[in-house]
């Protein structure tokens, strides 16, 4: 048993890896209703996990050193993009990756503004308090959230959202914008930001966010944030980062606003208190 299970890891190559249980059968040669025993177990122990797309490493899996592979990719994927979102618009920008109810940075792109925003690469804040938390929590299940929160949110400013219902709200107007997500004085008082999820097949893999003081003018610099999400997606997955299946509730209408709209749009909202 222990021989055909180390055949089964040994055929996903990387935390980014997707495959099917005809592909896992081909590569170690099992019979397949084996290998479905197995493949079965090994979610069951959170080994492997199991999505539209097929199965991949687990929360297991990735603890014993694939995350810090995951998150290596996803930084050498990200950094010429976000060093040059950061020159183009000379606001800090951010890469995390969400750790259950927090979000944990990656890389911080700003020059001398760095200062200014008190985040730090390694360093952690409430997901749910955050541009860049919540562009990643929208795409999760509504049961998988509500279990993360088991109803209990910490409140970092008198802006934080302090409900989980709230919190489901605010999500689905999330998706209903293509993703994008602000927050002005939720973490901290004088700060703003907004932020994209980089998508894969299964969830969100990061998300990027710009950020700035309060007044930032963040709905001219929504599009940019969407974009450079979009465009480490494409890295990650060598090619159109699949479409992401919303919860039935909160599907976007069809007629949901593109991209190249949003600059427009966005700019109604007044000093943005209607996000």
């Amino acid at each position: 048993m222990v021989e055909r299970m180390t055949l089964i890891m040994d055929a996903f190559a990387g935390p980014q890896t997707r495959l099917t249980l005809e592909e896992v059968t081909g590569r170690t040669n099992l019979p397949r209703s084996t290998t479905h025993r197995i493949l079965e177990q090994l979610v069951r122990l959170r080994w492997l996990d199991h999505g539209d797309s097929g199965y991949g490493l687990g929360p297991r899996a990735l603890g014993l050193g694939g995350r810090e592979v995951g998150h290596g990719a996803l930084r050498a994927a990200a950094f010429p993009l976000l060093h040059a979102l950061s020159v183009r618009t000379e606001m800090v920008v951010h890469l995390a990756v969400l750790d259950r109810t927090d979000v944990y940075y990656l890389d911080k792109f700003g020059g001398r503004a760095t200062v200014e925003v008190p985040s730090r690469v390694g360093g952690r804040a409430p997901a749910h308090c955050t541009a860049v938390g919540k562009a990643m929590l929208a795409w999760l299940p509504a049961e998988g959230l509500d279990t993360l929160y088991r109803g209990v949110l910490d409140r970092r400013t008198p802006r934080s959202i302090g409900d989980l219902g709230v919190l489901h709200h605010e999500l689905s107007r999330i998706r209903t914008r293509n993703g994008l997500a602000f927050e002005r004085g939720e973490c901290y008082p004088h700060i703003a930001c907004v932020g994209a999820a980089v998508r894969g097949p299964d969830g969100p893999i990061g998300a990027v966010s710009i950020v700035g003081d309060a007044q930032a003018p963040l709905e001219r610099l929504a599009p940019l944030a969407a974009n450079a999400a979009h465009a480490i997606s494409e890295k990650l997955l060598g090619g159109e980062p699949p479409k992401m299946r919303p919860r039935p509730e909160s599907a976007a209408p069809r007629n949901a606003v593109p991209i190249e709209a949003l600059g427009r749009l966005l700019a109604m909202g007044e000093r943005g208190e209607w996000f």
